[in-house]
Order: structure tokens, then sequence, then C-alpha cells
């Protein structure tokens, strides 16, 4: 008779994130089995229901390093034409945000250089930032559009973020994040492109296929929560789950508007006011912070972390891989802004990038290392699960598993 599981790994440190009531869901001297790509046993190699030689072909030892759940980057831009190096010269040399956004730079420089660069380049120059991240830890990626906003681009970008998933064995979800700016093709008439992304673009998208969620940039230099709100109600129409670029610049109120709507996740929420984290606790909507941005954009306002706390809405914390404002290329350095610039805890920046980050996706199947999971898991050269925040920079994934399956692993 074949052994019952595909894999089993002896002498780990587990970070289950596991609400056990222990930190971090630690086991110590722990095992994780798992088959057809799902857990089937985490917790102490005592507990294990037999002999390990009978349970697989094949026992591998984790040589007593610590093993969390693969990581979730839950909110990227990561597929884009050309970069923007340019313009953070120009922020170095007092130029804001702003102000080169209005300059037709920012955002619609991406919108030029996406539109004109075909699908297979698209692919190949989205690739290398894709694999930096698994290589990194992570196991599931969220990508959005928004750099095309029309439907063409927008499908193309979609398109290619999930031959990114294909290509490299990862879990990705795509977001359609068309109201992401007003083109130039539709400028000083921005309900007139609403009206597009309304009638044209999301049944479009919706259509094909191509998006798990929809994504809006409610902010001074964007889209009014008027608008937003007309791009909610077609999603909801369609029957896509929301979430929200919201108060990175000032309050709108974007947190309690995408809490309205039951959205999954607002996102950067600088400027959230104690009103809008109310209603996202009440939505059980996440709040996804995002130090890359803070730091590149070199912002003094920090997200209210501690109301957050005060109220129990779950944090998570992604990466904002994008060509302007967050061109960072791991997860882990953003876990360790997150302590170093939000004052965070490393226990919050794990389960924020784990089981938190699962759900700002919307994912019940990933996030912890618990039976019934999927078998996404990371090997790392690390003994404590704080070293995952404390080391800046460097790589300390030894092996990235997903569902069961290597998809990366280093040497040493």
């Amino acid at each position: 008779m074949n052994p019952p599981w595909d894999g089993l790994l002896l002498d780990c440190r587990l970070a289950t994130m596991s609400d056990s009531g222990v930190p971090y869901g630690f086991v110590d001297g722990g095992a994780l089995g798992w088959k057809d790509g799902a857990i089937v046993f985490a917790g102490p190699s005592s507990e294990l229901p037999a002999a390990p030689s009978t349970l697989v072909a094949r026992v591998e030892s984790a040589g007593d390093m610590l093993v969390t759940p693969g990581l979730i980057d839950c909110h990227t831009h990561l597929v884009f034409g050309g970069d923007r190096s340019d313009e953070f010269e120009q922020r170095l040399n007092g130029v804001s945000y702003e102000a080169i956004a209005r300059a037709g730079g920012g955002i619609l420089s991406s919108v030029r250089a996406t539109r004109e660069t075909d699908e297979n380049a698209l692919l190949a120059q989205a690739l290398p930032r894709a694999r930096a991240l698994v290589a990194d830890g992570v196991t599931t990626i969220e990508i959005k559009s928004g750099y095309g906003l029309d439907l063409p681009t927008e499908a193309k970008m979609l398109r290619v973020a999930r031959r990114l998933g294909s290509e490299l064995g990862i879990g990705v979800r795509t977001t359609l994040l068309a109201a992401h700016a007003l083109p130039p093709e539709f400028a000083g008439r921005p309900d007139a492109y609403v009206d597009a992304v309304c009638d044209v673009i999301l049944p479009g998208i919706a259509d094909a296929g191509l998006a798990d969620a929809v994504d809006a940039f409610c902010e001074t230099i964007a889209f009014t929560p008027a608008q937003t709100r007309r791009v909610f109600d077609t999603a909801r129409a369609l029957g896509l789950p929301v979430k929200l670029h919201a108060d990175q610049l000032s309050d709108l109120d974007g947190a309690s508007l995408v809490a309205e709507f039951g959205g999954l996740s607002a996102d950067h929420l600088e400027w959230t006011s104690h009103a809008g984290i109310r209603a996202m606790a009440d939505a059980g909507t996440v709040a996804v912070l995002l130090p890359g941005a803070f730091y590149a954009l070199r912002e003094t306002k920090m997200p209210p972390i501690a109301a957050l706390r005060e109220h129990g809405v779950a944090m998570a914390i992604a990466s904002d891989l994008n060509p302007g404002t967050s061109p960072i290329l791991s997860l882990r350095l953003a876990m360790n802004m997150a302590c170093t610039l939000f004052r965070m805890t490393p226990e919050e920046a794990l389960r924020g990038t784990t089981v938190n980050a699962a759900r700002a996706l919307g994912l019940a199947d990933r996030g912890t290392l618990h039976p019934g999971k999927r078998a996404d898991f990371v090997i790392w050269n690390a003994h404590q699960p704080s070293d995952l925040c404390y080391w800046i920079g460097g790589s300390l994934a030894r092996r990235v598993v997903i569902a069961g399956s290597d998809i990366a692993r280093a040497s040493g």
C-alpha cells in the first residue's frame, strides 16, 4: 500500500499563525505533512498519527529551521510598461507627487508606456519582478490593472497577470483598477470616463472573467466619493467584490465608503478618521498598510495603527510594488518597514502578510498552517519568526512550496 501522505517535514519550528493563544501559533519540535496539495498535519511531532516512515515514502528534515505559511502580497501593481526613475529624482529635488501627477507624469506616464507595450513584452518585464517576490517567500500575489484606462489595455494587463500565475506556478488574484486616473482622452471629463468604466470596461472585463475584484483610487487627484460609488454599484451588480485606495493623501471618508459596500479591504489609510475605522470594524473590512509608498514618498502622516488595534480591525501589509511610489521587490522588506516606520510588532507584520493578507483577498484556503489549508509554506534560514522582520534585505527563504510543490529552493 502506498504511504498516505505526499510529504512530511520534521524538525520544524512552526509559526502556524493559528489563533492558539500562543504568539505566532508557534510549535517547537513540529511536523508538517501534506497530501494532494493540502496540509494534513501541522503540530508537534509527538502527535503524529503514526510512525513517520509509514506516513511518507521519504521523510525530510527542516533542520530546526523556521517554517511559516507562504507569504501573501495582497496589493501590487506588478504589471506595467517602462519605469519612473526620473520621477524619483524629481521628488528628491523637491517636486511633490501631486505636482508630478498634475503635470502629466505619475500614473499617466505608466499608462503611455503600458499602452505601447505588447502583451508578451509586458510579461517579460513583469516576470523578474514576480520572481523576486517569490524568492523572498511570496506564494500568492494580488495584481492590479490600472495602467491601461481603456478596455483593451486593462484586459491585456489582467491577462498578463494570469499568465504570470501559470508561468511561475503561484497563486495570482487579479483586480480591475480602471478607476485609477483620468486618461488623457478624457481630460476635463471625469464623469464621462466613469461612464466608460461602468458601461464598457467593467462589463467587458467581467464578461471575459479576468477580474477577481474591483478597486478604485478615491482621492483629490483621482476620483470623488460619488464617482467611486458609481464604480462600486456597477461592480456589485456584476457580482464582483470591491476594495479601495482610501485616504492616502486626504480624508475623503473612503474607508467608510468601501466598508458600506462590504469591501474586502481599504488600502493606505494614512488620513482615515475614527469614523472610517469604526465602519471598517463593523464591516470586517481589512486595513492594508503600504509602508513602501509611505517610505518612497517620505510621508510623515502615519496610518492610525493604535485606533485600528483598538477597534479590532485586521491589518495586512503589502508591498504596493509599482513603478512610481513603491518600487520595492521584497515583501519582507515591507514587513521591516511596517515595524520600523509604523511601530507594528513582528507578529503583527507576519500576520499581516499571511492570515490577514488572505482575508484581504477573500481567500479562506491559505494564510495559516492548518489541516485543510493549501500546502503553501516557506522554510527559512532563520530560527525565530521575528528574524523575518529583523533582517533588512538579504535572502532568507531556503525553500518555497506552493500547493505541495517546490517553486524555489535556495542553496545552503
